[in-house]
């Protein structure tokens, strides 16, 4: 199983546009989070693609443990225990 990076501990509020592709960073390495920057490249990490219909403001995940398919925060974060 590959594990992502724990890029943060609470998620980014973004605003999005309708029209436009995002690429949510699942692999938690990119230095332009919650966004993909190329980090992931050598390892079996792909970024989340995908193309906003409507105009909205989103909290997105840096914990990189939400099921949602584009990085929509949904509160796993809170499962994430203190070392």
């Amino acid at each position: 199983m590959k594990r992502a990076y724990i890029a943060g501990r609470t998620p980014i509020k973004v605003e999005v546009k309708a029209g436009e592709t995002y690429a949510w960073c699942s692999c938690g390495a990119s230095s332009n989070q919650p966004f993909c920057d190329g980090a992931h490249k050598g390892t079996s990490f792909t970024p989340n693609v995908w193309k906003c219909e409507e105009d909205a403001s989103i909290h997105m995940c840096t914990c990189k443990l939400t099921s949602d398919e584009k990085g929509k925060c949904n509160g796993a974060h809170k499962r994430i225990m203190d070392a």
